[in-house]
């Protein structure tokens, strides 16, 4: 099976990052992630996270980054910034509830998708959607997930998140099978039904089973680590993490 790197989403640490970004990178690379997944950027320029990425040995394993960030003329300035920090993966975390309150929009916002998904391969990247936990209760007779992802095209990345899918009901393997190859990075995060402080290893997800479908048939690049809930302080809680997915083998 093939050796996916671990990167950290930095939402998981974020009053940290926006106390002391640099220490925070050069922590975190020390932990042993390959990588971090943006969420905000902390007033730095592209080149000055760059600097600090290359400082630490880090690659930029995605950003997340809001709808209107990918779509119009804002495409081109989202792109040469992730151009700078050779980034390929344009993750869109949450969505307006006017682009999520029908069937009907959930098939407008695929097309959007779509549309930006062309026009980021252009410049060699991929537009993708995060899930929470509602696009897994049905809507106008159908779960959002399955509206939205059965009508975009297969360029467009399906970043699973394990824990908010367990949190809306859902497992993930099924979705992995269902849309194979689009799962190119996905949230690793923990799900307990008693447990919500719970860490990566310490709850209810089948994490043998997700880790043989990513590797089979989800096309996985990157496994990231999430963690929104703290047992420890955050950059304790992520090491730890981490160390959990080395006692598994990853």
């Amino acid at each position: 099976m093939p050796n996916i790197p671990i990167g950290l989403q930095l939402y998981s640490v974020r009053e940290d990052c926006a106390r002391d970004l640099p220490g925070v990178l050069a922590a975190v690379a020390r932990m042993g992630y390959a990588g971090v997944e943006f969420a905000g950027y902390h007033g730095r320029t592209a080149p000055e996270l760059r600097a600090l990425l290359d400082d630490n040995d880090l690659v930029c394993c995605g950003t997340h980054t809001a709808l209107n960030t990918i779509l119009g003329d804002e495409l081109e300035r989202t792109a040469e910034f992730n151009q700078t920090l050779e980034n390929k993966f344009l993750i869109v975390p949450g969505l307006a509830r006017e682009r999520t309150e029908s069937r009907a929009a959930w098939l407008e916002t695929a097309r959007l998708f779509d549309e930006a998904a062309g026009r980021a391969a252009a410049h060699g990247m991929r537009v993708g959607y995060h899930n929470h936990s509602e696009e897994f209760r049905l809507l106008d007779g159908e779960m959002p997930w399955d509206t939205f992802f059965g009508h975009t095209r297969p360029e467009v990345v399906m970043q699973v998140d394990t824990g908010n899918m367990m949190h809306g009901g859902a497992d993930a393997a099924p979705f992995l099978e269902r849309y194979p190859g689009r799962a190119l990075t996905v949230h690793l995060k923990e799900y307990s039904a008693t447990d919500p402080k719970a860490l990566i290893g310490d709850g209810d997800v089948d994490w043998p089973e997700i880790f043989r479908l990513c590797e089979s048939t989800g096309g996985t690049q990157w496994y990231i680590v999430e963690q929104e809930s703290y047992a420890y302080p955050p950059l304790e809680c992520v090491d730890r993490c981490l160390q959990n997915l080395r006692r598994m083998g990853k």
